[in-house]
């Protein structure tokens, strides 16, 4: 008996001594922006191709393994960008991408840019003693052979939404430990990457030369954004609105992310019982509700959201919409 008493007061130090596990912070990554890089892109695929985008596929997926992150789907992020009608340049401003943020209920963005990207070049001569006269006959001067090697550059910002200052920066950095005639190519070949299509994400592109130095620059990039995770700050809203159409399920509300609504949030739903007053002015100081039931958001744009609602009674429109306790 004494021993279960010990046991159990162990247990219990110990348990108060165990924090409380924070919220991970929710966060979308836009599309890196490539425009420094673009003549090089065009020459190493042939076409101009957005590896912005591949680059951005490729952090979210590490951000997700990490588990530091909430982060958001690409779909909800291309349908704000669709619905809003931005233009590419959101892939580098700061303000522009704080406004995608606050309509997706994110509470950061990550803003990426594409600093290096391709050729770390290195010419070997071959000329004069290993061709000897035939060289100089033609005036050739030698013969030049071009191996390559991968550099590549990337930076990015976390932006607060609410005011687009700048929480952190980082920067990642990667560079093949191969080399070969062509960067596409699983060493010293040719060969195309991944298609038509060069799918960053596929384990074609990853055994290039190329895919390599751009895995090793996402992981140090996820690496050090993982880190400062911490840096964003808490912020807790008290949502608070009205049913605005209940013909069915999902119903829709009258607030949306302006107001903080996320896709996800658990809302309770309430109706009005009787409104109590003062005596002497007559203004009303208290009303009382009864819970009928919560609300689960599955879609939010700035101005409403919609969401499944699970009850006792059918949602009415009027009934107030409140964060639970």
């Amino acid at each position: 008996m004494k021993y279960c008493t010990g046991l159990f007061l162990s247990l219990l130090l110990f348990s108060s001594f165990v924090p409380a596990q924070t919220q991970k912070k929710r966060v979308a990554v836009l599309n890196f922006d490539y425009a420094t890089v673009q003549n090089e892109v065009s020459a190493i695929f042939g076409t101009n191709q957005d590896v912005g985008k591949g680059v951005s596929d490729l952090l979210v997926n590490q951000l997700v393994k990490s588990g530091n992150y909430t982060v958001l789907e690409r779909q909800a992020i291309d349908k704000v960008i669709g619905e809003q009608n931005f233009s590419n340049t959101y892939r580098a401003d700061p303000t522009t991408a704080a406004k995608i943020g606050r309509l997706l209920g994110a509470d950061a963005i990550v803003l990426g840019s594409i600093t290096q990207f391709g050729r770390d070049d290195k010419t070997q001569s071959f000329g004069g003693g290993a061709l000897g006269g035939l060289s100089r006959k033609y005036g050739l001067g030698g013969i030049q052979r071009r191996k390559a090697k991968a550099d590549v550059g990337l930076s990015a910002r976390i932006v607060d939404v609410n005011t687009g200052q700048i929480l952190a920066v980082a920067e990642g950095h990667g560079e093949s430990t191969r080399s070969g005639e062509s960067l596409l190519g699983a060493g010293g070949g040719g060969g195309s990457a991944a298609g038509a299509g060069y799918d960053m994400s596929s384990s074609n592109f990853a055994n290039t030369i190329l895919g390599e130095a751009v895995h090793q620059a996402v992981n140090n990039l996820a690496q050090q954004l993982g880190q400062d995770a911490n840096q964003l700050p808490t912020e807790h809203r008290t949502v608070s609105g009205l049913v605005a159409d209940a013909s069915g399920n999902p119903i829709v509300l009258n607030v949306g992310s302006k107001a903080g609504v996320k896709v996800g949030d658990q809302l309770g739903i309430y109706r009005k019982i009787r409104d109590i007053k003062d005596p002497v002015s007559g203004k009303v100081i208290r009303t009382i509700e009864n819970k009928i039931g919560e609300v689960k958001i599955t879609d939010v744009d700035a101005l409403s959201a919609e969401g499944q609602f699970t009850g006792a009674s059918p949602a009415k429109i009027g009934d107030t919409v409140k964060s639970l306790p």
